[in-house]
């Protein structure tokens, strides 16, 4: 692959929800486990059903092209795609990671699926780190409304959206891109092994994934509790209106033994 070349970019984008990759079964691959096809003139691109592409050696004119045949198999299509760059290089050292840049013996494609295998990680968690943080963010005033007045005014089903965006959250970064996990070509180069450690701890993934699935957990659990003092809050209301109703009954009925002999 890229044979003559020393130098390559490799840009990460994440274009969705999900990619229909079954669409592509009759493809020509270059390999599986990620998919890895031709992309532009002399390029490569890496496919991750979890809607991230990372491209190999594409112009910005080529890029808009091949994206613009990708666009009837992205599902639920983001108006902004988070992207990651990385320079790679031709080194006779060994794979490596020197001042930002990927160094790697030969652009092979185990090699550069270790690599998009990373960045596509990044840029997914990139994407719910901004939906997370702006979720955490607006779960203060609430926390302030219950310290300071003792009560809280939110309705139940924006409690429970909330509740079910953290949870697919989840399932989308452990289930679908398995963030947590190595990619399955180290089981054939376990010798790449240490190019994928290297790559991890550069672009903090297991760190990023740690703190992601803390900030989920304290969401989940606040918009729990809150969920759970409005039921309250609601079955103590009800239990007034009975009470009210029971009084109201027993005077209606003292009036009438009283006033209407």
């Amino acid at each position: 692959m890229f044979d003559g070349k020393t130098h390559l970019k490799a840009r990460a984008l994440l274009l969705g929800e999900r990619l229909d990759l079954k669409s592509l079964e009759n493809v020509d691959a270059w390999g599986e486990g990620p998919l890895v096809i031709a992309a532009g003139s002399e390029g490569a691109a890496v496919l991750f059903r979890y809607g991230a592409v990372v491209l190999f050696g594409v112009s910005p004119v080529e890029e808009v092209s091949f994206l613009g045949h990708l666009k009837g198999l992205v599902r639920e299509p983001f108006a902004e795609m988070e992207t990651e760059e990385a320079p790679l290089e031709i080194t006779s050292d060994g794979d490596r990671l020197e001042k930002g840049a990927v160094k790697l013996r030969v652009f092979d494609v185990p090699r550069l699926q270790i690599v998009a295998d990373v960045l596509a990680k990044s840029v997914v968690l990139a994407h719910y780190e901004s939906s997370t943080d702006a979720t955490f963010e607006s779960i203060e005033p609430f926390a302030q409304s219950l310290r300071t007045r003792g009560a809280i005014k939110r309705a139940d089903r924006e409690l429970l959206e909330t509740i079910g965006a953290m949870l697919l959250i989840e399932h989308r970064t452990v289930g679908m891109a398995q963030v947590g996990d190595k990619p399955e070509i180290l089981w054939e180069k376990p010798e790449l092994e240490r190019l994928y450690s290297r790559l991890e701890d550069e672009y903090e993934v297991s760190e990023r994934q740690a703190a992601l699935g803390r900030k989920l957990e304290v969401i989940s659990r606040t918009a729990e509790t809150v969920l759970n003092l409005l039921q309250h809050q609601s079955g103590l209301r009800v239990e007034w209106y009975i009470v009210i109703l029971i009084v109201f009954e027993i005077g209606l009925t003292l009036f009438e033994m009283f006033f209407r002999r």
